[in-house]
């Protein structure tokens, strides 16, 4: 469970239309409370970014012509806050009656008021509408889904992952079956949670097991990408390890938290399923 104080979330709150510019509305949630209860301190043992797709951009032109865009975001997974989801859908959308430039001046207004509430550098890359660079793609790999798992109704734990007795692997698994609650909500997040890694092979079953497990975990899509992670990491000790989880959008907003050993390894673009 987030200690977020969920008071001053806008989350799971009514809200009225917001028309006029609100850099305001931008609210942060400090990544340091659910890393304090994993255990990590200052030096993280990952790299990666959370990848966000934002579909419903919209801005007025010079001419008060309406401009449709859409913006993949990425925000570094060692910025201090994370940015909560509504307060961004409600900030892009008081832009709707903002004249602006052009892309660039979006850009560099967009960014200069999330960059601060991030506390740290954010990247924004702005599409048409039906850019191929949009399409979503499949993963390579080994589904898991057809495997059989028990009956489960508690919370996960690193315990119920294990190695196969021998053997040395390099592989990927993904499942389309992760189901996290949202905190605040308690509405379900639905994602596909995809891992690469090389070292003694993971029981496959085991895993799966231990990702249905999420069905009932309540927390942010980014802690639930890096527990994920951490339990993989110490439990089964790989030579590397990379993980990202593709959640699908809510509010015109997807998200995408990728967490590797490998400080160069990026983040995979949008799935089909997004």
């Amino acid at each position: 469970m987030a200690d977020t104080d969920t008071q001053e979330l806008l989350l799971g709150r009514q809200t009225p239309v917001v028309d006029d510019y609100s850099p305001g509305l931008l609210y942060p949630i400090a990544r340091s409370d659910a890393r304090h209860r994993l255990g990590l301190n200052a030096a993280l043992p990952f790299s990666g970014a959370d990848q966000w797709h934002a579909y419903e951009m919209s801005w007025l032109d010079t001419a008060g012509k309406p401009v449709a865009k859409v913006g993949r975001f990425t925000f570094p997974a060692d910025s201090p806050n994370m940015v909560e989801s509504k307060s961004f859908k409600l900030y892009l959308n008081s832009l709707n009656n903002t004249r602006l430039g052009d892309d660039d001046a979006a850009r560099a207004l967009i960014l200069g008021d999330i960059g601060p509430v991030a506390g740290a550098e954010v990247t924004l890359d702005l599409f048409e509408p039906m850019d191929p660079a949009l399409a979503g793609q499949d993963l390579a790999g080994i589904c898991l889904d057809k495997l059989q798992v028990e009956p489960y109704g508690g919370e996960p734990q690193a315990a119920m992952l294990r190695l196969q007795s021998h053997g040395r692997a390099e592989e990927s698994l993904y499942s389309h079956l992760l189901r996290s609650l949202c905190p605040v909500t308690g509405q379900p997040d639905w994602a596909t949670v995809w891992i690469h890694y090389r070292g003694t092979p993971m029981d496959h079953r085991s895993l799966l097991q231990y990702l249905v497990a999420y069905r009932d975990h309540q927390d942010f899509h980014e802690p639930c990408a890096e527990r994920m992670f951490i339990d993989i990491l110490r439990r089964c000790e790989p030579e590397f390890l990379h993980l990202q989880a593709f959640y699908t959008r809510r509010g015109g907003l997807d998200i995408s938290p990728f967490r590797s050993t490998d400080p160069d390894a990026r983040p995979m673009p949008r799935l089909n399923r997004q």
